[in-house]
C-alpha cells in the first residue's frame, strides 16, 4: 500500500513556515511514512532553504498525478511571479501568498486529490480584510455543509472552543443552547471518530467568574449552559460541567478528560499553551478532510534565524495520518455494529469528584 499523501501549505512567506517544513524533511525517515506535496513557490522555498542552511531537497512538479513518494515534491502554484521576501515584515503580500498557496491546495483536494491537509502557519492580518479564517474557509470549500471545529492537541490534551474570531464584547450573545449543543456533538463525534475514544468525557467550560455564582455574575451557567449539558447527557454523550476555567487547569483536573470545550479563545488556549509548549497541533474536526497545523502563528520575530522548532508541524503530520488510520477502522467497524468487541465502560462516579474539586470558596 502507497504512503499517504499529503498536502502541506507553505505559509506566510516571511515566516517560520517554510522553515519548519524544510527542518521536518531533513529527518529522512519522514519520507518513509508519509508522501509530501508543498504548495509554494520554488523560488522562496530555496530562498528559505540557503537562509537556514537546509539540506531537504525538492522536487517541482508539473502536475499533482507526477507526485512521487520517498521525495519531497512541490506544485507552485505562483507560475514564473516574483514574491519579495522580508523575513520578519508581516506584509500584505507575504499573506496573499500564504492564501494562494492553501487555495491552491484546496481546490486540487475538492477535485479529489488527497484527503489530508497540513496548513503552515499564517495570519489573518496579513491576508484580504474579508478573510473569514483558515477554519471557515477549509468549512465553505471542503464541508459539504457539515460546521467545522478546531481542535488544540497535546498528547491527551485536547481543547475546543465554543466561540471564535470575536471580540470579548461579543462572546456573551454567542453562548446560545444551540451552538453549545452543536460544538459538543461534533467533539464527541470527533473523539470517537478520529480519536478512538470509544467512551469520551467532555468538560465544558463556564462563561462567567466562578461558574456565575448562582447568577450573581451572569445568568449563561443557569439559562444556557447546565441545561445543554444536561439534555445531551440523558441522550448518552458524556458531557460534564460547567467548570471553572482557573479550577479545572490549576487543579490538574483537566486530565480526567478527554476534551475540554471552552467558551472563547483566551480561556481555552492561555492553558492550553502553557501547558503543552512548543509542540502543540491544531486541528480542525467536523469536515471530510483531514486538517492539521502547528498550534503557532508564523512567528515573526524568529523567521530567517534558523531557531524555529519543527516539532509542532512534525506532530501536525503525524496526526493527521494517524486520524486517517482511525476512520478507516472505525467506518470499517460500524459498518457491521455486531463485530465490535471492545466497549470501554466507565461510570460516573468522578463527577461528583469533580464537582466537589472545582469549587472554589476563596475570595
Amino acid at each position: 500500500m502507497d504512503k499517504p499523501i499529503i498536502a502541506i501549505t507553505q505559509g506566510d512567506t516571511n515566516g517560520v513556515g517554510l522553515e519548519m517544513i524544510l527542518k521536518a524533511f531533513e529527518c529522512e525517515e519522514m519520507l518513509d511514512i508519509c508522501t509530501p506535496v508543498i504548495y509554494g513557490s520554488p523560488k522562496v522555498a530555496t530562498y528559505h532553504r540557503k537562509q537556514i542552511n537546509s539540506q531537504t531537497s525538492f522536487v517541482v512538479r508539473d502536475s499533482y498525478e507526477l507526485i512521487q513518494h520517498k521525495s519531497v515534491n512541490m506544485l507552485n502554484p505562483f507560475g514564473e511571479d516574483e514574491i519579495k521576501i522580508e523575513f520578519g515584515q508581516p506584509t500584505q503580500e507575504s499573506g496573499a501568498a500564504a492564501l494562494r498557496s492553501l487555495v491552491a491546495a484546496l481546490k486540487d483536494m475538492k477535485e479529489g486529490r488527497g484527503e489530508m491537509l497540513v496548513t503552515a502557519p499564517m495570519t489573518r492580518a496579513n491576508v484580504q480584510k474579508d478573510f473569514p479564517g483558515t477554519t471557515a474557509l477549509i468549512e465553505k470549500a471542503l464541508g459539504k455543509g457539515q460546521k467545522a471545529l478546531n481542535i488544540l492537541i497535546h498528547n491527551n490534551l485536547r481543547v475546543a472552543l465554543a466561540t471564535t474570531n470575536l471580540p470579548l464584547s461579543g462572546i456573551a450573545e454567542q453562548i446560545t443552547k444551540e451552538n453549545i449543543a452543536e460544538k459538543i456533538q461534533i467533539l464527541d463525534e470527533t473523539l470517537k471518530r478520529d480519536f478512538m475514544i470509544y467512551n469520551p468525557r467532555i468538560a465544558v467550560l463556564s462563561l462567567n467568574p466562578r461558574c456565575g455564582e448562582e447568577g450573581i455574575f451572569g445568568t449563561e451557567e443557569q439559562e444556557v449552559i447546565k441545561p445543554v449539558i444536561s439534555e445531551l447527557f440523558d441522550k448518552g454523550i458524556r458531557c460534564f460541567g460547567p467548570y471553572a476555567a482557573d479550577n479545572l487547569f490549576g487543579s490538574g483536573d483537566y486530565q480526567r478528560f478527554d476534551a475540554i470545550l471552552a467558551m472563547y479563545h483566551d480561556q481555552g488556549i492561555t492553558p492550553f499553551k502553557a501547558i503543552c509548549s512548543d509542540e502543540g497541533v491544531s486541528y480542525i474536526a467536523g469536515v471530510p478532510v483531514i486538517v492539521a497545523s502547528p498550534a503557532m502563528g508564523p512567528d515573526f520575530a524568529n523567521a530567517g534565524k534558523n531557531v524555529t522548532n519543527e516539532a509542532s508541524l512534525r506532530e501536525a503530520i503525524y496526526t493527521v495520518i494517524d486520524v486517517q488510520k482511525h476512520r478507516l477502522q472505525y467506518d470499517r467497524a460500524h459498518q457491521n455494529p455486531l463485530r465490535k468487541q471492545y466497549f470501554e465502560k466507565r461510570d460516573d462516579s468522578d463527577k461528583l469528584k469533580l464537582d466537589q474539586v472545582t469549587e472554589d470558596d476563596t475570595l
